[in-house]
């Protein structure tokens, strides 16, 4: 009996010896770009949040444009032709993406606003709310909200109605792009809307929260947990910020 355990015991060991050698030889999982937008013939195959391994043999055709992020930054690619995004070549624009999705203090936030060569102004942060642009917001719980303009010029006063009919008022100082959002007083949760009325009571539409419990820290899973939640702005931010420019 003791002799069956002994051999017992050996061919465990060696199983385990094997299994740990394939792991080591084992190539590495392909990294996948996301899928942010897709247009032309091609683009029912290519719905946003699809995820694209590095080495995958991407066919477009003419007429094709898709966009796709990845752990570099976003790249767009137009038809026809095919591609694979291990081939693309640009610098990469992790740095970028590390300021767009810092979480500033409030001693850290000097300026609310970047504007690159005949391109409208953006947030410098992909969690400012802009006031023009309301619909599905994503925010991390626990952090500070901060409200955002494009424009500059002059006070402007921006209403927000809860569904119970309270209203919260927000106001720009002229100069400013941000505005503090005081969750002490007006708590955001999960889900919670807003009807948003601008300076001179003009219609801004609905603001919607998306709370994210951890923001991730790849661009690739940062993009999906956007998609999933349904904050399409961001997104579109988080895509033009870190466009790769290629020669």
């Amino acid at each position: 009996m003791g002799g069956e355990s002994v051999v017992v015991t050996a061919r465990m060991r060696l199983a385990a010896a094997v299994l740990a050698a394939a792991c080591l030889l084992a190539p590495p999982a392909a990294h996948a770009g996301v899928v942010v937008s897709a247009t032309g013939p091609s683009a029912g195959n290519f719905p946003v949040g699809k995820q694209i391994g590095n080495s995958e043999s991407i066919v477009l055709r003419q007429g094709d444009v898709l966009t796709v992020l990845d752990g570099n930054g976003t790249r767009v690619l137009r038809g026809a032709g095919t591609y694979r995004l291990d081939q693309r070549s640009g610098p990469s624009q992790r740095n970028t993406f590390a300021a767009l999705t810092q979480r500033r203090t409030a001693s850290q936030v000097r300026t609310g606003a970047v504007r690159g060569d005949d391109e409208p102004v953006r947030p410098s942060s992909l969690w400012y709310v802009d006031v023009g642009h309301p619909g599905t917001v994503c925010v991390v719980a626990n952090d500070r909200v901060r409200l955002w303009r494009a424009e500059t010029e002059g006070d402007a006063t921006y209403s927000l109605r809860a569904p119970g009919g309270a209203t919260y008022s927000v106001t720009f100082a002229d100069g400013d792009t941000l505005a503090p959002w005081d969750t002490d007083a007006f708590p955001i949760a999960d889900g919670t809307s807003f009807t948003l009325s601008g300076p001179r009571g003009t219609n801004g539409g609905t603001l919607t929260f998306a709370v994210l419990d951890v923001a991730a820290e790849e661009p690739e899973a940062l993009a999906q947990q956007l998609i999933a939640r349904g904050c399409m702005q961001q997104l579109e931010l988080l895509s033009a910020a870190t466009l790769i420019e290629e020669g």
